[in-house]
């Protein structure tokens, strides 16, 4: 397996068991086909009760694996065509924010997202998908682009936080993100949201106010990261785990609260497994999506959206 997760370790002892009894049956020329395939079913087994049953911390160690899709992959994956456009006309071009134009099915769409590496020396490219203030600042400039030309923006959500630096600070990195909260509640065109790792604090809402809101099956989204919420509440964060039992983040907890709309089903064990499918599915969601979200005029659509963030939250005694 690609993962190395401690949950996940009996799971890795089977597969290795597996192998090794093929191996032998191929290096010395017996059929151990019915051992073989009662191994396998133990471990379809297995599997099946280790994902069904994942308790909200590791559904967050699924999330930060490194395989999972980013957002240029899924952009490319999903469109026919795709032009990547750069710089806030301000500042300089965040890295940790990537966006352009796009082709899906004869429709020009806008697609804005966090952007995260493959490997060390990407990720330092990438601030490890945590965007300074002119990140933000690109996605608003692409935002009014889209609403000036009437494309629908779709956003793909994938961040520990914004850049918490002084040098973000200083070039105004909530206001960033305030002008972005304000400016998506009343853009003039249809919008999605695509939760597709980790989706924590302002860092993740600055591109998430949109008129849909999916979330993939092991995604999390909250104010703030279990370790960071642990070290506030219980100064230790240590208590992550327990943090992320409370806080309900999870996909399913985000639909539960009417936070997300819908939630994407995962391969078995998270996207990282079968990252081409898992593009292909979300593709699905947004071209469903963007049918029913372009039949509806634009002045109703902002009222909808004016009280789908009005009722979050609401609850009765």
């Amino acid at each position: 397996m690609a993962t190395g997760l401690d949950f996940e370790q009996p799971i890795r002892d089977l597969e290795s068991k597996i192998k090794e009894l093929r191996s032998f049956a191929e290096g010395h020329q017996v059929d151990l086909s019915d051992e073989i395939r009662t191994l396998e079913q133990r471990l379809q087994s297995l599997e099946d009760s280790l994902y069904s049953n994942l308790t909200p911390w590791q559904r967050v160690q699924i999330a930060r694996q490194s395989g999972r899709p980013t957002t240029l992959e899924y952009v490319r994956g999903i469109c026919e065509t795709f032009v990547e456009l750069h710089g806030d006309r301000n500042f300089r071009d965040d890295p940790a924010v990537v966006g352009g134009i796009g082709m899906l099915q004869g429709q020009p769409i806008t697609w804005i997202g966090h952007q995260r590496g493959r490997d060390t020396k990407e990720n330092l490219y990438r601030n490890f998908g945590m965007a300074h203030p002119e990140g933000y600042r690109k996605a608003l400039r692409l935002m009014r682009q889209a609403e000036k030309f009437g494309r629908p923006v779709v956003f793909f959500i994938d961040t520990m936080g914004a850049y918490p630096g002084s040098s973000a600070e200083e070039r105004g990195q909530s206001e960033a993100i305030a002008t972005n909260l304000r400016a998506m509640a009343g853009l003039k065109t249809p919008t999605i949201s695509v939760v597709t790792g980790e989706g924590a604090s302002g860092g993740a809402l600055g591109i998430g106010v949109t008129d849909r809101i999916y979330a993939l099956e092991y995604s999390w989204y909250s104010v703030i990261a279990p370790e960071s919420a642990a070290a506030i509440l219980w100064r230790d964060s240590t208590y992550a785990e327990k943090a992320a039992e409370v806080m309900r983040i999870t996909a399913q907890d985000l639909v539960d609260l009417r936070i997300a709309d819908e939630l994407i089903p995962e391969p078995r064990g998270g996207a990282q497994k079968d990252p081409n499918w898992m593009i292909s599915k979300v593709g699905e969601k947004i071209v469903a999506g963007l049918k029913e979200l372009l039949q509806i005029p634009i002045e109703q659509l902002l009222d909808e959206r004016y009280h789908k963030y009005r009722d979050m939250g609401s609850f009765s005694e």
